[in-house]
């Protein structure tokens, strides 16, 4: 089942109504940012823009605008059939070369990165039979892993081709072949979609209407809530300590279901351009200077946990718990600078520029944290809390920080989402959400590649166990917290959260009983 993919209702879907949606961040910078650009603009243009597979919340790969996609014998090429009678909003028909000119177009040289640098070729055998060919074996689970992932929507060759992807401005009202097409964005406030009439799954979208709505504070989208002008908020949009009250009367539910496959972390990162910071031994004496116990359980009300390594601990298939541990320890975090060679002097030891990104109320809070809890350590700290649009363009534009707050969603597949972070090949000048550190390290990068093109699942897990060790070792980025999110709706919105990654699906399959 396309779309929406799980437990569905036992009741039939009814048609029509308008369902007003947040999120737990602000308004994206366009409603389809083609290298990514986060979670908010991913949230806008999924409603639009649709992948060849999905990923149910049991971890099975579903169809959408494929019903196919098969390996080689030797993993080297890829078959995709598509849907027979799938068409673009404007009424042209979805063919093999729409997905050739986005393998080759969008998804190598823009949005996938490392994910697809063994892709050699792409052709179209027919009119919906398209061949993907590689350099080397590529893993099954991990391409259909991309495939069904952040960086991999379709997009039409007749309104790209021959344009500047990045700029082209039908970014700001995508057409695609989703189930809801863009009526009007009122920037600063909302962004209104449209019932495909066309849609090929025969009978979706339920909805007439979908508006996705921003407001600036959690508070207010609580209130929000109880004034009856939102029906669903996914990623912990509203206060934790107003979770209890919402759902008490029965008028709301709270649903941590619809997250497997997008694992959140919030981040301290070290600009490996900086001096000091640059240090593996300045940056492990740090991680101890930080109670991830108290950010965890005072700042996120127990709605998150400390954070053990580069990967999320609710990932089933590639967890690792052996991975270097730094417990909150400041006489340790001290002794350790006094051994790097930073010993106090004259009230401190050094003085570092410390960015929280301004898009969580949350990251506000931990800036506060961090900046205390340095300072405990005889650190002098200059905090700033940027807006949404300087956040983004001191960290991953200007590299204008010391040390960064921030925020990283990972998949199931750690290629791209994850390493992306640490490799050579994600530090991308102002690629949001990548390598901003800087740090590059060639024995990373050959783990990655191996991790690539390895077809044995238990091998592959292997080296990203290796992976994981290293990068936690060399501590280019301190993870803080795993974050476990929460969708609240209405108790009258059916059939939502019900796959892998529910922000970033299509809603094809949501619907109101009322």
């Amino acid at each position: 089942m396309p779309g929406l993919i799980g437990r569905a209702s036992a009741e039939t879907p009814k048609r029509g109504g308008t369902l007003v949606a947040t999120w737990g961040g602000l308004e994206p910078q366009a409603l389809f940012v083609p290298p990514g650009g986060g979670s908010s603009p991913d949230f806008t243009s999924t409603k639009v823009l649709e992948r060849l597979l999905a990923l149910s919340d049991d971890l099975q790969f579903k169809p959408v605008l494929a019903t196919s996609v098969t390996p080689s014998a030797d993993f080297a090429s890829y078959t995709i059939k598509l849907r027979d009678g799938v068409a673009w909003h404007d009424g042209k028909p979805l063919t093999a070369y729409d997905i050739v000119f986005s393998a080759l177009s969008y998804w190598k040289p823009i949005s996938a990165g490392a994910a697809l640098d063994a892709l050699a070729g792409a052709k179209a055998i027919d009119q919906t039979t398209a061949v993907l060919e590689f350099k080397a074996p590529v893993p099954e689970f991990f391409l259909k892993s991309v495939l069904a992932g952040k960086g991999a929507l379709v997009i039409p060759k007749h309104v790209y081709d021959g344009s500047n992807i990045l700029t082209n401005p039908i970014n700001n009202a995508p057409i695609g072949t989703g189930p809801f097409k863009v009526k009007e964005w009122v920037r600063g406030s909302h962004v209104e979609f449209t019932r495909n009439e066309n849609y090929w799954d025969a009978g979706k979208p339920y909805l007439d209407r979908l508006i996705i709505r921003w407001w600036r504070d959690p508070a207010s989208r609580s209130a929000a809530f109880e004034a009856g002008q939102l029906d669903l908020a996914v990623f912990n949009a509203v206060p934790p300590p107003d979770i209890p009250r919402l759902v008490q009367g029965g008028k709301f539910v709270a649903e941590t279901k619809g997250y497997a496959n997008s694992a959140w972390l919030t981040t301290l990162e070290f600009n490996q351009r900086r001096d000091i910071v640059s240090k593996p031994e300045v940056r492990r004496a740090l991680h101890h200077a930080i109670d991830r116990s108290f950010i965890a359980d005072t700042i996120f009300f127990g709605r998150a946990k400390p954070s053990v390594g580069a990967i999320h601990a609710s990932n089933k298939i590639f967890f690792t718990p052996d991975v270097p541990n730094y417990p909150f320890d400041p006489k340790k975090a001290g002794a350790l600078l006094d051994a790097a060679g930073y010993p106090v002097k004259k009230g401190s030891r050094f003085s570092i520029s410390l960015v929280s990104a301004g898009w969580f109320e949350e990251n506000v809070k931990i800036g506060q944290y961090v900046k205390q809890a340095l300072e405990d350590v005889d650190i002098k700290v200059e905090l700033s809390v940027p807006d949404r649009a300087t956040s983004l363009k001191r960290i991953y534009t200007d590299y204008d920080f010391d040390v960064a707050i921030s925020n990283n969603s990972g998949s199931i597949e750690l290629l791209p989402s994850t390493t992306q972070f640490y490799t050579t090949d994600g530090i991308v000048k102002g690629a949001a959400f990548r390598n901003a550190t800087g740090y590059s390290n060639p024995q990373v990068d050959g783990l990655v590649a191996e991790i690539a093109r390895e077809t044995d699942p238990e091998r592959r897990v292997g080296l990203v166990h290796s992976f994981d060790k290293l990068v936690t070792t060399e501590a280019p980025i301190l993870p803080l917290v795993d974050l476990e999110p929460v969708t609240i709706a209405r108790a009258d919105v059916r059939d939502h959260s019900l796959a892998a990654d529910f922000m970033g699906e299509s809603w094809s399959g949501v619907w109101l009983a009322r």
